[in-house]
């Protein structure tokens, strides 16, 4: 089956971030064809047999590759606004994981449909997840056709190791299911509650699927003192020194890096996802973004989860992200509009090693577009679109989303997700769990 997108202004966010106003994209099954100038398409690639091509009017709409989401927790839409105005610690310690002892298995599978309903409605195609149940989200990933890359989160040790393994070994199967459209990290939760001999297991668990490393790194203050008081070195010189660099690092947060720590993330392109919403809602402070770039660090966005966030928009998080940069270091050039989208899209991808699949639109990368509605007046008069997008622009600007060639949302309407069932299990799940 060929779609071609006509009458589509484009950005393609390649290497080269290559706009062209009057534009057409063709992509066959899942598969971009053409993503160019409206003139420079040659009929022969529209030819197809009766029946066998779809036609899309993007008129008045930008075309952009999908927004990824490198880091955030799927399921815990289930405790968004249950625990607002606290430290991460305190978070973490007396509200959440409490509460997180309350889910069943299953009840993953609502909670990350009801995340998937989200991020889709706000452009997002491609999401990194952590997080327990991880095969009841990656249910919920095959069933609404999102694509993601999955880690069971590990921490310990304690007596519930061997199920986490078993459990990491039960994600690895779906690697081969829901057309490629899931990969798996193994995701060792932080050095504050990892021990070493769990890091070095993730490690090992790492190289044994040939699959990279998500992890949480010096997000706040105590966690890089309290390393430095154990092992006498930080965060990152700490997985450093245990082996983990030597394998593809995803390293979500890293709001308290030092120069060192800088420079040993570039040598061993270790990537980062900044998560500036979370980050401020939980008092950890300003990610050194601008450093991070400097050093030639790859650098995505994530929303964390709707917990800390509260919502799981990347496109609320660039606008955000370009902001603080400007504001926290005084300079006016920190972080242009561009740059943000660029974190949000090539660099997203590169941050999962997906680069070769997703993250632009040009030929032989997979189909996983949005199409976004300029028609509102906080896109008039027209300048740099991407500025706009960042700056004036909302969620509900997103009209059309497609992943993998399929068309998940079209004029606003999800097409693979039954919402009003989602709310009403979600419902029953908070019942249960809260009151």
């Amino acid at each position: 089956m060929k779609t071609l997108i006509k009458n589509i202004e484009i950005i393609t966010m390649d290497d080269e971030n290559r706009h062209y106003p009057e534009g057409a994209i063709l992509y066959e099954d899942d598969t971009i064809v053409y993503a160019g100038p409206s003139s420079g398409l040659d009929s022969r690639l529209i030819k197809a047999e009766p029946g066998k091509l779809k036609i899309m009017d993007g008129r008045g709409m930008l075309a952009l590759p999908g927004f990824v989401n490198a880091h955030t927790h799927i399921a815990m839409t289930a405790f968004r606004g249950y625990a607002d105005n606290m430290p991460l610690w305190e978070w973490l310690s007396q509200r959440i994981w409490p509460m997180e002892e309350r889910l069943e298995q299953g009840d993953a599978y609502w909670l990350s449909l009801l995340g998937a309903a989200e991020m889709i409605s706000s452009g997002v195609t491609t999401f990194s997840d952590m997080y327990m149940f991880m095969t009841d989200t990656a249910q919920a990933v095959s069933d609404c056709g999102m694509r993601a890359v999955l880690s069971r989160g590990l921490t310990g040790p304690d007596e519930h190791m061997e199920q986490r393994y078993r459990e990491v070994d039960e994600l690895a199967e779906w690697q081969r299911k829901a057309e490629g459209r899931i990969r798996m990290m193994i995701g060792p939760h932080s050095v504050y509650t990892c021990a070493p001999e769990v890091l070095i297991t993730s490690r090992q668990l790492a190289e044994k699927y040939g699959v990279g490393i998500h992890v949480h790194l010096s997000e706040t203050a105590g966690e890089v003192e309290e390393c430095i008081g154990k092992y006498g070195k930080t965060p990152v010189r700490h997985l450093h020194d245990l082996g983990l660099f030597e394998l593809p690092v995803t390293a979500a947060h890293c709001v308290h890096l030092t120069q060192d720590d800088m420079e040993l993330m570039a040598g061993w392109n270790v990537k980062a996802v900044h998560c500036p919403s979370s980050n401020m809602k939980l008092a950890s402070g300003f990610a050194p973004v601008d450093d991070m770039l400097r050093h030639g660090i790859t650098l995505s966005l994530g929303t964390d989860g709707a917990a800390s966030n509260n919502n799981l928009s990347i496109l609320k998080e660039m606008s955000v992200a370009a902001l603080i940069a400007k504001g926290y270091t005084g300079n006016a050039e920190a972080l242009p509009a561009v740059k943000a989208v660029e974190m949000a899209t090539r660099m997203g991808a590169e941050a999962l090693n997906l680069q070769d699949e997703i993250g632009s639109l040009e030929p032989g990368k997979k189909a996983d577009i949005q199409l976004i509605d300029l028609s509102g007046p906080h896109y008039h008069p027209r300048e740099d679109p991407l500025v706009h997008l960042v700056y004036s622009g909302y969620s509900g600007d997103i009209n059309t989303v497609v992943i993998n060639g399929q068309v998940v949302m079209q004029d606003r309407v999800l097409t693979t997700i039954d919402l009003e069932r989602v709310y009403k299990e979600v419902d029953r799940i908070i019942k249960r769990i809260r009151y």
